[in-house]
């Protein structure tokens, strides 16, 4: 596996954003589906007061990142920036286009979800978000360590489906749950079926450099196990460290970088707790 080029991850985020724009303006807007995130917001605003998706998305996230910016620098908000800024530009150019009869809420949904996956599996695997939510449940969590951030993610997303249901009905917002669950089977099915955290035990004759690089370029932690072969009966070294699901393929890409032949084994990890993770 090669290591991908900061620029190819860029164009993979950007073209995810696209993707993610042309599916809220031209799948759940016109049907009144409220998916969560600044882009439900946009889509009650839109019908409520008829403001354009792309000046709230914009225009929510300011004032998120001025807050980011001062509490955790350039660095952690910079991909971030540019995939937000990236759908509100899509959400601007991209045209209105009748692709699918809005009568047909459940075809709405289950294509919704298809498309907006996709996209949203493309800016995770470049190690980002649209901001939004995501960001500010960051932000929150740094208030409340006790929750991780997908659970405040997850309150928050909640909120603003039920907004979705007060203007638009029950109907869509049941419909918005399908596109929902699709969304998330889709994306995490793109970076291999992520949930929450990622076990992995990494079996390799460059078990020291591995180590090195995850520490220095994940800033994760990394345990090394005496092991042995029972074949070979060879004393070998393993590495067991704990990474987010936005961080297991640029976790593959440093062990493929070291060792081609290092011996990976992934696993869910559904609750971690710990420095970096879920704080006691």
């Amino acid at each position: 596996m090669n290591r991908r080029t900061p620029a190819a991850d860029y164009i993979m985020m950007i073209f995810g954003s696209f993707i993610m724009g042309f599916a809220i303006k031209n799948i759940y807007d016109p049907a009144g589906l409220v998916t969560g995130g600044v882009s439900g917001i946009a889509i009650i605003l839109k019908d409520l007061a008829g403001v354009p998706l792309w000046c709230t998305n914009t225009f929510l996230n300011v004032p998120l990142f001025l807050v980011s910016l001062k509490i955790k620098g350039w660095r952690f908000i910079k991909r971030t920036f540019v995939a937000t800024a990236a759908l509100s530009v899509s959400l601007y150019v991209i045209p209105e286009l009748a692709l699918i009869p809005q009568d047909d809420l459940l075809l709405i949904a289950l294509f919704g979800g298809l498309i907006s996956g996709v996209g949203t599996g493309m800016v995770f695997l470049a190690q980002s978000t649209t901001g939004g939510t995501d960001m500010l449940a960051a932000l929150i969590q740094k208030k409340i360590p006790h929750y991780s951030i997908s659970q405040i993610m997850q309150v928050l997303d909640a909120l603003i489906v039920v907004l979705g249901a007060a203007v638009f009905g029950i109907r869509p917002a049941l419909y918005a749950l399908i596109a929902i669950y699709g969304l998330a089977r889709v994306s995490d099915g793109m970076i291999e079926g992520l949930k929450f955290s990622k076990a992995v035990f990494i079996i390799s004759d460059q078990c020291r450099e591995i180590a090195e690089a995850i520490m220095q370029e994940m800033s994760r932690g990394v345990t090394g196990l005496s092991a042995t072969g029972m074949y070979s009966k060879e004393e070998k070294q393993m590495i067991y460290c704990v990474v987010s699901k936005k961080e297991i393929s640029q976790l593959k890409e440093l062990v493929q970088k070291y060792d081609r032949k290092a011996f990976v084994t992934v696993s869910d990890a559904r609750e971690v707790l710990g420095e970096g993770f879920i704080e006691y």
